[in-house]
């Protein structure tokens, strides 16, 4: 495989019924002759991010919820962010999305010191998303995902239950000869 998908999101078209990725988008965090991993960016939990993460940092309350990244290890954390400071990745899935997994990463992110940023936007995922060599190349040739371009915007968009039909909205504004919405399904 030559074009690695790293970077990209995967759209789920409307007729993959699958429970874990029904109306869902996929960032790609790595794609390689190997398999595929990503977390699912529009699943908030009810679990807020200070709660799931008290036994390893004193964080302040918040709101923020822990996303559903996906089924597989669902005990495992990865954290999303915008901080090119911090950085903790060799390089960013996504213009201005930095990936962070270790407990460095998540401390200066979530405690940043006086001199740091304390304006960075983070997403904090339990599992993700893995497909094995050539399984997802299938599924995207079978037509159960649309792709897309992953974008900052999609990562921290403010609703998180407004990532799907932005996405399958830009997927189709991106290719006109898809229409995104019929005015008059009796026409087809």
């Amino acid at each position: 495989m030559s074009n690695s998908l790293r970077g990209q999101c995967l759209v789920a078209a409307k007729s993959l019924r699958d429970p874990h990725f029904y109306k869902t988008v996929v960032l790609l965090l790595e794609h390689s002759a190997q398999g595929a991993t990503g977390v699912v960016l529009n699943r908030p939990s009810s679990v807020h991010v200070s709660s799931a993460l008290a036994g390893h940092f004193s964080i302040p309350d918040s709101e923020e919820a822990v996303f559903i990244g996906g089924p597989v290890e669902p005990t495992a954390m990865v954290m999303l962010h915008d901080s090119d400071e911090v950085g903790c990745s060799e390089s960013s899935p996504a213009a201005g999305v930095f990936v962070g997994g270790s407990a460095e990463s998540f401390e200066r992110v979530l405690l940043p010191d006086d001199d740091e940023d304390s304006s960075i936007r983070y997403r904090v995922f339990a599992g993700y998303s893995g497909w094995s060599a050539e399984q997802l190349e299938g599924e995207i040739e079978r037509g159960d995902w649309l792709l897309h371009a992953g974008s900052h915007s999609l990562v921290f968009e403010t609703d998180p239950y407004e990532v799907y039909e932005v996405a399958l909205e830009q997927v189709f504004r991106a290719d006109s000869l898809m229409p995104y919405r019929v005015k008059d399904a009796s026409l087809n």
